[in-house]
């Protein structure tokens, strides 16, 4: 559980205000007709702050006077759209724990300048769908964003892509930051070369504290070199556990790359039923561009984005050395966040690579479902079963012999003694969905949150 105690801070410490005019617009919040909770996430405690500050987002006390509409560009599929910006969101707060800052960020709260002639809402199934994904990530181990509540608001609202008239929503987002890849592109894109190196240092004090505290900050070169290392190392990391989780976010694109190495902001986002790396979330992708398979290289384009901007700032930023190790740092936690899914102590390289290989191999041909393989040979469990699904895999089981179970306690997890392991499929979801929508029954959504907070910390 995290706990965020309150403290009377003066606002001028507040991290985004340190920041200026020049990378927000105030804006107001949208007033619903309904405030209906729909969902709580009793694991981040915000004692000190009432529940309605999230669906009315009056200011807290000490911290942002008025909601802020945060400024960026980005690259949609590769094309650059300088009309982007926080259409229907905002950030509400900031909040100090352990000295490290966390935003509150909304979705469906209102219009704001960026708002392209859209209504600035969010529909119901909008913040349910994205309730349940960041769940699921937690729960494998993804660095993901929160949701921390959504609430119903009451109003009907038009969509191309569900039933309508569908109904609305307002979502509150507990994560580290709301800097992007495309807030930095912004400042590249009207020449804002010192606002660039502002916003440069304000991200590396608030997002890499640590490393921060190494530098002489007044060493520029320095400064936006170890800002890029972290950044390439974080999101190397992030990519890595969204592959062994099987996710496919669907809209990687510059503008929802976020700077903290945490993922965010999901739309039409799929877990793969068996393994496929053309497996694509979004209808709308119809090259394939965002595919299970092409995350690393959709994150590895989108950083060489961010070294661009930065570049215009520090242009003797050894930009390309630092960008070719995301390829090695990839790997490397490819290969941590694997054994960590299985509980194994990794072994030699060679012995590992070729295990990972021999694994991936053996559920493209099966056709398995990817997170049931996973949970049978979760501890080595499948070497005490005799089941016919892996008759044809004598070959990986030899080899996972090799390995020793890493954490005995996990291994005699209590959702280890389950029949199946849970999963978030995209039939699950709508079939949750059904008596929601026909009858407002939100008992299997409850349900399902259960099963999925029950294996919480085993990955």
């Amino acid at each position: 559980m995290i706990l965020l105690v309150m403290h009377l801070w003066d606002s001028k410490q507040i991290p985004i205000l340190q920041l200026g005019n020049d990378f927000y617009d105030p804006v107001k919040p949208a007033h619903f007709p309904k405030q209906i909770l729909r969902y709580w996430n009793h694991n981040i405690d915000v004692t000190g702050i009432s529940k309605e500050h999230f669906v009315i987002f009056n200011s807290i006390p000490n911290n942002i006077p008025q909601p802020l509409a945060l400024r960026y560009h980005g690259h949609q599929f590769q094309h650059y759209n300088p009309d982007l910006g926080d259409g229907r969101g905002f950030l509400f707060a900031q909040i100090n724990i352990k000295n490290q800052w966390y935003d509150f960020g909304t979705k469906g709260s209102g219009q704001t300048p960026y708002s392209r002639q859209g209504d600035g809402r969010l529909t119901l199934k909008g913040a349910y769908r994205e309730s349940l994904a960041t769940e699921m990530l937690e729960s494998l181990g993804v660095n993901t964003s929160r949701t921390l509540c959504f609430y119903e608001t009451g109003e009907n609202l038009e969509r191309n892509d569900e039933p309508s008239p569908t109904r609305s929503a307002v979502l509150t987002r507990f994560t580290l930051g709301h800097i992007r890849i495309g807030s930095f592109q912004r400042l590249a894109y009207f020449g804002q070369l010192d606002n660039l190196k502002k916003l440069t240092s304000y991200s590396m004090n608030f997002y890499y504290a640590d490393e921060y505290a190494k530098i002489d900050p007044t060493d520029e070169n320095l400064l936006a070199s170890r800002f890029l290392q972290c950044v390439v190392d974080r999101n190397a990391k992030l990519v890595a556990q969204v592959m062994m989780a099987g996710f496919i976010h669907g809209v990687l694109n510059t503008d929802n790359i976020n700077i903290s190495g945490e993922l965010f902001d999901y739309g039409p986002y799929r877990f793969m039923p068996a393994y496929d790396p053309q497996f694509t979330a979004a209808y709308f992708d119809q090259q394939g561009l965002y595919c299970f398979g092409r995350q690393p290289s959709a994150f590895l384009w989108n950083l060489h984005q961010l070294a661009g901007c930065l570049k215009m700032a520090y242009p003797q930023l050894p930009a390309e050395e630092i960008l070719s190790q995301f390829s090695d740092l990839f790997n490397t936690y490819v290969q941590e966040a694997f054994f960590k899914r299985l509980n194994l102590k990794p072994s030699d390289v060679e012995t590992n690579s070729s295990f990972l290989t021999s694994y991936f191999s053996f559920m493209e041909q099966s056709k398995l479902n990817f997170e049931e393989m996973f949970f049978d040979f979760h501890s080595k469990r499948v070497l005490e079963k005799n089941s016919a699904k892996y008759e044809k895999a004598t070959e990986l089981l030899k080899q996972l012999q090799k390995f020793e179970v890493a954490n005995v306690t996990l291994a005699n997890h209590v959702y280890l003694k389950e029949e199946k392991p849970c999963t978030l499929l995209i039939d699950e979801i709508e079939n949750i969905w059904k008596p929601i929508a026909e009858h407002d029954d939100w008992s299997l959504y409850n349900q399902k949150l259960q099963s999925i907070r029950k294996f919480r910390g085993l990955y």
